[in-house]
């Protein structure tokens, strides 16, 4: 006769079995709630934050410099001044978000992705600058570090970068001028590479109608089309500008003026070409533009507001493009910034884009007011 005991034991052990069982699975639930995963490492940075960052520690650093400089005495503070209240905007617009571009298309983004298109330019060394002729080389090399991150950065972006690269170059000649140093070589985009820029995939049916031009290419958005447009209507604005101008300007601005009407000539040529390889329609030339009251009477004055229109054309080209495109714009946009300051005309802080200061963000806290400046420091500058 079997031991009721050894019975009962042989009863309890899938009891006992399970409930163990049960035990594990309940220390193990608790210890993975109490131990959750890693966090995956946050993704890297666009390039286009990055460059944006660099852009902005720039500006910062220039603008500290630039004020150690006008407050040691070395160099004359009133003419580091503007230096300083054009860092300021440019700080304040790279520290907020992204300006909207005028057209309401959606940019492409570049072939060139964050992965291959490298680290942005730094651009800016501000240490150890002590003279007019210091600041002036190191706002040209932040200048044209901000250019060249353009022609990789996502469309907005690169139109702020390119606006404040082509701001930094002629705050630079204009210091170098003032200061009486040399200025860098190359600190306007030339007019040959502007004009000569490669243009790649031309459009396969420039005999079809308009309305297939406006549909159909290789690549061709038609936000980059509408501006291109924009570019071929304000360089034959500014060809008819400068045709009425010239007959009424003195003799030493009559030489410089006739250089600049030929090419504004080449460049209504030169976007109309990239218009038609982007399968757009041609843009008809009108017989005449109506003119700013007081052109005929100042027309120096008048030719500087019309080398500022076509600012925000190619700013839209820049905004909207890729490639050789948009390479092509950010030079333009550079020469004709360069011919605004020839005739004195302001091309504000970031030439190509429209800003209301009013509305940037304040600089980050504890940065230095720019004393003595006639502009408006920012809230938190103050």
């Amino acid at each position: 006769m079997k031991d009721r005991r050894q019975d009962t034991n042989l009863r309890m052990r899938p009891f006992r079995f399970a409930a163990l069982t049960l035990a594990a699975l309940v220390v193990l639930s608790l210890g993975f709630a109490l131990n959750p995963a890693e966090k995956p490492a946050p993704a890297e940075p666009s390039f286009s934050e990055r460059a944006r960052s660099a852009a902005l520690s720039g500006a910062m650093d220039l603008r500290t410099a630039a004020l150690e400089l006008a407050s040691s005495g070395s160099t004359d503070s009133t003419i580091v001044e503007p230096v300083v209240t054009l860092l300021t905007i440019q700080a304040r617009a790279l520290a907020g978000p992204v300006p909207k571009s005028v057209p309401a298309s959606p940019s492409p983004s570049p072939t060139t992705g964050p992965s291959s298109a490298g680290p942005p330019s730094a651009g800016h060394q501000t240490a150890g600058l002590q003279t007019a002729a210091d600041l002036v080389q190191a706002l040209a090399a932040s200048g044209t570090a901000r250019v060249k991150d353009a022609e990789t950065a996502d469309g907005g972006m690169a139109r702020l970068l390119a606006g404040t690269g082509t701001a930094q170059l002629l705050a630079a000649a204009r210091l170098a001028g003032a200061a009486g140093v040399p200025a860098p070589q190359g600190l306007a985009g030339t007019d040959e590479r502007a004009s000569g820029a490669a243009i790649t995939s031309p459009c396969p049916s420039l005999s079809a109608s308009a309305d297939a031009r406006e549909t159909s290419g290789p690549g061709a958005a038609a936000g980059t089309r509408q501006a291109l447009a924009g570019a071929v209507t304000a360089e034959q604005q500014a060809t008819y500008g400068y045709q009425a101008a010239l007959p009424r300007l003195a003799p030493a601005e009559a030489g410089p003026a006739s250089e600049f009407l030929v090419r504004h000539k080449e460049q209504a040529a030169a976007a109309e070409k990239r218009l038609r390889s982007a399968c757009g329609a041609s843009v008809p030339q009108e017989p005449g533009y109506v003119l700013d009251p007081g052109f005929l009477a100042a027309p120096a004055a008048g030719l500087g507001r019309l080398e500022v229109a076509t600012l925000a054309a190619y700013g839209d080209i820049v905004a909207v493009s890729q490639g050789p495109d948009r390479t092509w714009a950010l030079s333009a946009l550079q020469s004709a910034a360069a011919r605004a300051l020839r005739w004195g005309a302001d091309t504000g802080p970031v030439p190509g884009l429209s800003l209301d200061v009013d509305q940037l963000p304040p600089l980050p806290a504890g940065a230095a007011r720019p004393t003595g400046i006639g502009a408006a420091p920012s809230p938190a500058a103050s």
